[in-house]
């Protein structure tokens, strides 16, 4: 069993080898291998010079704001995020690596993990949560839908912490990062994460309005307290200063609230396309 500080290590400082690209990715998202002393871990390599200018995130960002994103989940425990490491060399430049994720039974990764789909209209399955009803191809009405899952809850609050723009259905897995075999629930593509301005937009929106469980609320309040320790000097390497001054306070409206977010005015609530 290789342990998380070890498998960053590979990641970071391992010989990357490119074995594929996703070519459905918006920017250039590339298959690896990376190795070191014996140990080799799949990946995912995003070089910087393949990103995709944004209007509205700086160039040459994103790839820092999903290190940052790990970083965050790591400070909850929650361990929602893959692991993922920025490193300055790589095949194609400075960019971010992330392990990857395979699915439970060695297969095809279900759209969603298996715990966000698209059902027809009136057949949601017992013990998922309705988000949203619509049409499909053909105009057949169907309804957008999650697990109620103690994961997806984790995954709903640190999207709200981290200000994600893009939770789509795709960006839930459900699998294994090798060679650890332990099965967990992760969230990928975090790199439209972080903005000043309030972007949330998810597919995860079952517990609109609910109050948090107090678990995960006392985890979120813990996080406070490492803003002001290893975690604000990380996010400070990774964002720029208004961003984490940002994120302090969204951490603290959080606890205040102590409730599940409600869709607001002025942005789109849902990603487009959903999966």
């Amino acid at each position: 069993m290789v342990d998380a500080h070890h498998l960053r290590q590979v990641l970071a400082t391992g010989e990357l080898t490119i074995e594929g690209r996703l070519v459905d990715a918006s920017n250039a998202t590339l298959l690896a291998m990376a190795a070191l002393d014996g140990v080799e871990v799949a990946c995912v390599y995003k070089p910087t010079a393949g990103e995709r200018p944004l209007w509205d995130f700086p160039d040459g960002t994103l790839g820092r704001r999903e290190v940052a994103a790990y970083e965050v989940s790591s400070a909850l425990g929650w361990h929602l995020v893959p692991p993922t490491v920025w490193r300055e060399a790589g095949p194609f430049g400075p960019g971010m690596v992330q392990a990857w994720v395979s699915a439970e039974d060695g297969g095809e990764m279900p759209p969603g993990g298996g715990l966000v789909d698209v059902v027809g209209r009136g057949a949601v399955p017992d013990g998922w949560l309705e988000v949203v009803e619509a049409h499909g191809a053909g105009g057949r009405p169907v309804t957008l839908v999650h697990a109620d899952d103690a994961d997806l809850r984790r995954m709903c609050v640190f999207d709200v912490l981290v200000n994600n723009a893009d939770r789509k259905g795709g960006h839930v897995l459900r699998g294994r990062v090798e060679p650890d075999d332990e099965v967990r629930t992760y969230g990928v593509d975090h790199g439209v994460t972080f903005s000043e301005d309030e972007k949330l937009r998810t597919v995860l929106w079952g517990w609109a309005g609910e109050p948090l469980p107090e678990e995960d609320l006392a985890d979120v309040e813990r996080l406070m307290g490492e803003l002001d320790e290893r975690l604000e000097s990380r996010l400070r390497e990774l964002l720029a200063p208004r961003e984490v001054a940002r994120t302090r306070q969204r951490i603290g409206r959080l606890v205040r609230g102590a409730a599940y977010p409600l869709p607001g005015d002025g942005w789109p609530s849902l990603p487009w396309p959903a999966f």
